[in-house]
């Protein structure tokens, strides 16, 4: 079977999840444009969208709409060339929504794994727990075909074990996608050691009609992304603990954040990135990698104490920033939680926060923030002049970064040296495609 023929009947399971709709929606663009194809014309095409919350199943369809009218807004030139022959689609308007009304046709949204009996590729986002996807999967073998494979997106949990316990006979890949999957270039690939050739293959023409930039990794928990995700954390944690005593807990994780933004240059701080995934989310990663590997200590118990008090963060259906380790207005962050008290301590410029300002004393000279380097051609030689005026810096600041970008490095280092990326690059490029930073990991700044 081809995989334009396999592509004929799709199921996305945990469709309604952030990481399931996204695959959805990449996945019912491709599969209407082939739909679209002449020699398509009389071919029927189903992409199953199953998912255990009915309710948020009916919002999945009208996340849907609105982001196919937003695809088609800007594949307006494609679309006119597919539809080429429909000499009733006259203005761009038509066409969009006319492509918009086939790729809804596609789909058939329900709560019954049953629905997925005759799929011949099978993409699984439910929640990142082995025994829950393991159940599931054997269900699902169970309904289908002997031909049919699956996706994983899973983040954390070896490719190896699922495949083995499922029984799959190397039926199953992970294909990772990142956060928001129809936004984010990246995709991690991490095949089993059964995991067939021609499903190897499948999945880089699957990437490669997605438009995803693939990076291999080997089939070691947590892979390459969170891999290192898990250790940067877990270092800021750990640092901002040591700070507790002198600034307190909240002063010091507002410490590590603004640290780890302002001078390391990036998108967020990590405290602000690990409530964009969620506090438990993360704390999951940390259970699953800690449970297949040894010798390394990977939990902290600041995670569970952020749980038992239910501040979790994450994101609203809308997809707005719900509060966690940092309080957020206006999408900012503007607080930050005192576990001691159960609330949250609020930025105050002109009081604590505006204090622990001065004593990370001033910027180096050549600092620039992230969004305004995105773009910035000269990206790479004004990064150098800043890091050398890091390097030559002294203050609270310049040191605490200059520690958390050693750190970092070693973390990329040992994830090269432990077998679970290829090289150097492709742990570099994990960080800048699927965290968006400006700079790799493994480098020669500090």
């Amino acid at each position: 079977m081809t995989f334009d023929e396999r592509l004929r009947n799709v199921s996305v399971i945990g469709a309604a999840g952030k990481m399931g709709s996204g695959i959805a929606l990449l996945l019912a663009q491709e599969m209407a444009k082939q739909k679209l194809k002449p020699e398509n014309k009389n071919v029927p095409y189903r992409l199953n969208l199953i998912d255990v919350n009915d309710v948020a199943l009916d919002g999945l369809q009208t996340y849907l709409k609105g982001q196919l009218i937003k695809a088609g807004e800007k594949t307006t030139v494609l679309l006119r060339d597919l539809y080429k022959n429909r000499e009733d689609l006259v203005e761009n308007y038509d066409v969009i929504a006319a492509f918009v009304d086939d790729a809804m046709s596609l789909f058939r949204l329900g709560t019954d794994l049953g629905m997925a009996k005759n799929s011949h590729i099978i993409f699984e986002a439910v929640v990142e727990d082995k025994n829950i996807k393991v159940d599931l999967l054997k269900k699902l073998d169970q309904l289908t075909g002997k031909d049919a494979v699956y996706f994983t997106n899973t983040s954390s949990i070896p490719i190896n074990v699922l495949n083995r316990e499922a029984n799959l006979g190397g039926r199953i890949i992970g294909f990772h996608f990142y956060n928001p999957p129809a936004v984010q270039k990246l995709a991690e690939l991490i095949a089993a050691d059964q995991t067939k050739p021609e499903l190897k293959e499948m999945s880089l023409e699957l990437a490669k009609r997605l438009r995803k930039t693939i990076v291999p990794s080997n089939d070691i928990a947590g892979f390459i992304g969170n891999g290192h995700f898990l250790r940067d954390g877990l270092h800021a944690i750990r640092e901002a603990k040591k700070l507790a005593d002198e600034y307190t807990l909240p002063g010091a994780i507002y410490i590590m954040n603004k640290v780890s933004q302002d001078l390391l240059v990036r998108p967020m701080g990590i405290f602000q990135l690990i409530d964009y995934v969620g506090v438990n989310v993360y704390q999951c990663i940390s259970e699953t990698v800690s449970g297949y590997i040894k010798g390394e200590n990977l939990k902290d118990d600041l995670l569970a104490k952020m749980i038992q008090k239910k501040v979790l963060g994450g994101q609203r259906a809308d997809g707005s920033q719900k509060d966690g380790f940092l309080k957020y207005e206006k999408g900012r962050p503007a607080g930050v939680y005192d576990l001691e008290k159960s609330e949250y301590k609020m930025f105050d410029p002109s009081g604590w926060s505006g204090e622990i300002d001065k004593k990370l004393g001033d910027y180096p000279k050549g600092i620039v923030p992230w969004r305004n380097l995105l773009m910035d051609p000269k990206k790479d030689e004004k990064l150098t002049v800043y890091f050398k005026n890091l390097n030559a810096s002294n203050t609270l600041g310049a040191k605490l970064a200059k520690a958390y970008l050693k750190n970092s490095k070693e973390i990329g280092e040992f994830l090269v040296k432990s077998g679970v990326a290829k090289s150097a690059q492709d742990v570099n490029n994990v960080l800048l495609n699927g965290f968006y930073h400006l700079y790799g990991p493994i480098n020669d700044y500090i």
